[in-house]
């Protein structure tokens, strides 16, 4: 999608951190905007924030409930006609490790930061298909879903997913001219650490961990980094000429250790293919 102006995007999590900056960004680009979030006052500070930039408005949601998204989809189709690019942006972190396996979290984040996914796709798919004018579909994935640096946790296990299932919709619909960028990023300075202050109550109280024990440690850690982390600014001009490039994966970092872990999962990979190519064949 070269031509953006005069278009419609919807962003989740759009009232802070990276939603907020693309929203900024669309907005600036010429676009029409709907941000969505759970949050009701910072959501309403962030629409006034931009209102003088573009049509900025906004709508409550709760990503992990799909008639929820469902409602925001029909209160965007309402205020702006079509839709053109959807985000689907919001995020929490969560618990990791093998000491304290919280079936509440696992639920909590992969219904946040999967199913939010799946039930965005699911509102906004079958309009832009319809449409016909073209489109593009942004999942916000991590690195944290390209390597396992994190150990057993629910907040890799569903940002690989998202990966995956980006990669999978891609295919779908390239034919169809409407594209699709998962994107991964490192450290930025967002309140994701902080997510468990809009923890829905089904799932439960938030956990915290005790700060000396493992979790607590590599929580305190993460949030450090985070905070000295890149500006949700620069992320959301990475995606922006994603969309018009039409590319598929936007990593906002480079990083040799990354990398490196990455290459040794990718080796370790083929070589167990190679293995079973090995036994397969007549002269192994």
């Amino acid at each position: 999608m070269q031509q953006l102006a005069g278009k419609t995007a919807f962003v989740t999590g759009g009232a802070s951190g990276i939603g907020l900056a693309l929203g900024r960004a669309f907005a600036e680009a010429g676009m029409k905007v709907m941000l969505a979030d759970i949050e009701p006052g910072a959501l309403e500070a962030a629409v006034n924030g931009l209102s003088n930039r573009a049509d900025v408005r906004g709508v409550v949601c709760d990503v992990a409930d799909p008639d929820s998204v469902e409602h925001s989809a029909r209160a965007t189709f309402e205020a702006f006609g079509t839709v053109h690019v959807v985000c689907n942006n919001a995020g929490v972190g969560g618990g990791s490790g093998i000491d304290e396996i919280s079936l509440p979290t696992w639920r909590w984040v992969l219904d946040v930061n999967l199913m939010g996914v799946v039930h965005g796709i699911r509102a906004f798919l079958p309009h832009i298909r319809q449409h016909g004018e073209g489109g593009h579909i942004v999942n916000t994935a991590s690195m944290a879903g390209m390597n396992s640096g994190l150990g057993f946790s629910p907040y890799s296990a569903s940002k690989f997913a998202v990966v995956n299932i980006s990669e999978g919709l891609a295919k779908r619909l390239a034919p169809l001219g409407i594209g699709v960028t998962v994107l991964c990023p490192g450290y930025v300075r967002t309140r994701i650490w902080e997510a468990s202050r809009n923890r829905q109550d089904r799932y439960g109280p938030a956990e915290i961990p005790d700060a000396e024990s493992p979790a607590g440690k590599l929580m305190a850690h993460l949030a450090e980094l985070g905070a000295s982390g890149l500006d949700p600014a620069d992320v959301a001009a990475q995606v922006l000429a994603a969309i018009r490039n039409d590319e598929l994966y936007v990593f906002t970092h480079h990083s040799r250790e990354w990398r490196a872990e990455l290459e040794e999962r990718f080796d370790a990979i083929l070589a167990a293919m190679d293995k079973a190519a090995a036994r397969a064949s007549p002269t192994g």
